[in-house]
């Protein structure tokens, strides 16, 4: 079984993918287990590392690519899993729990979209060796991080009308918002306060990686092995992005690229990166049907149940029907109080934003005509067409791609300074033989 999916479009997870690819590394008990990390308030065990590891070697096998040497892998691993459980532990000392309904929830989104029903999935990992219970307790993880980032980054992020307006009307907005690209990234990072010897070392790894990519060497399994970045574990691959998130200078050189293509290493606030492109596709004129649409809308009540609503909507129909005015009598009857005062009109609405019952019976009724009465979730309707158009939402779908692509940007700057600070203010001593040792 090959699951790769996500939790939302908001929620992208750390390492679903690897999660369920292959067979489960705890599958052998383990008789002595070991902290390799101490990490503030709490540790990371072997058994956790050799886990993650070896779900990551399915998943780095999956692609084809080679594994990296096991020393290289499991220093990656356990830097990933450190700041993970630093995440968690701000998770935990904020509050922020995920309740039983919400994670069902999120399990059966998973499954939805790999055309499983839950019972199913169930029994795919089953098969896979994988423990239901495990899987969850990894998707909360994830849920609970992805939280706590929406606390301590996204929500200090603000977007103004005008950085809209600006970055519109610029040639770079007008650029990004017709292309997007899939990229993937290796990053070699220097120290917040590094001096010229540091950079200058920095420099240089990222042109010696340069010239094994030029060479023909897998990016994937490059990133794996050299990359800082928090994508290092997936080959470097950050998804879909548009040009405008990136820093300067990448949002300018990508529209001279082309698919494969690998900038040379640009240096950034948090070290060299190099860029490569995996995809890209175009944005269309994007068109919206729009219907303008009035109802009359009448409620079940104590003194009214069913049958006399259902009699009093088929009234007004009628009374319609003769020549009453459809306007007075939804102001007199209509109990939808965001359109009664207004003789029932709704204005140009686009039917997707609609229930599905008075979608399909406006879908249904001619331009200029009445509908007989029916039943929705609140009530029982009458509604009339009075018009039908194609509207060119393009402006608006702009306005609102580059709202997200200015708040993506400054979240993915804001999200690596965040992560490099908890992890330099946090206390971590690493225990893994032949790894690096550090403590603050």
């Amino acid at each position: 079984m090959n699951v790769k999916t996500k939790l939302s479009d908001c929620l992208r997870p750390l390492m679903l993918g690897a999660l369920f690819l292959g067979t489960a590394a705890n599958a052998a008990v383990q008789s002595i287990d070991k902290v390799v990390a101490i990490v503030d308030n709490d540790v990371v065990m072997q058994s956790q590392l050799d886990q993650r590891v070896h779900e990551v070697q399915q998943t780095i096998a999956k692609r084809g690519s080679a594994v990296p040497p096991a020393g290289v892998l499991d220093q990656q691993v356990l830097e990933r899993l450190i700041v993970e459980n630093l995440q968690l532990q701000i998770g935990e000392r904020s509050g922020i729990r995920i309740t039983d309904e919400e994670l069902n929830q999120a399990v059966g989104t998973i499954a939805q979209r790999n055309n499983m029903s839950v019972d199913q999935f169930r029994a795919a990992l089953t098969r896979d060796g994988l423990s239901y219970e495990d899987a969850r307790d990894q998707i909360r993880r994830e849920m609970v991080i992805s939280r706590v980032r929406q606390r301590r980054v996204a929500e200090r992020i603000q977007v103004s009308e005008q950085e809209v307006k600006n970055f519109l009307a610029s040639d770079l907005g007008k650029m990004q918002l017709s292309e997007e690209f899939r990229l993937a990234n290796i990053l070699i990072p220097t120290p917040e306060s590094a001096n010229s010897d540091a950079i200058q070392n920095a420099a240089k790894q990222a042109d010696a990686v340069y010239q094994q990519l030029k060479q023909g060497a897998d990016f994937g399994q490059l990133a794996i092995a050299k990359s800082a970045s928090e994508t290092a574990l997936e080959g470097g691959d950050m998804g879909w992005r548009k040009a405008g998130q990136l820093p300067p200078p990448f949002d300018r050189m990508l529209s001279t690229m082309t698919v494969g293509d690998i900038t040379q290493p640009m240096r950034t606030p948090g070290g060299f990166i190099i860029l490569k492109i995996l995809d890209k596709r175009g944005g269309e004129t994007q068109v919206r049907d729009e219907v303008h649409v009035r109802h009359i809308l009448v409620k079940p009540s104590p003194i009214r149940d069913e049958a006399k609503t259902k009699a009093l909507a088929e009234s007004l129909y009628t009374r319609i029907e003769a020549g009453e005015d459809f306007g007075e009598l939804a102001k007199s009857f209509s109990e939808d109080p965001g359109s009664a005062l207004n003789g029932g009109d709704l204005n140009w609405i686009d039917p997707n934003a609609l229930v599905p019952e008075f979608r399909e019976v406006m879908a249904k009724t001619p331009q200029g005509q009445l509908s007989k009465p029916f039943q929705t979730q609140y009530g029982w309707h009458v509604l009339e067409v009075l018009g039908r158009r194609a509207t060119d939402s393009t402006t608006q779908a702009r306005e609102q791609q580059a709202m997200t692509v200015l708040r993506n940007r400054k979240y993915d700057e804001e999200l690596q300074t965040w992560l490099r600070q908890i992890r330099d203010e946090a206390y971590v001593e690493i225990k893994l033989p032949g790894a690096n040792q550090a403590a603050q």
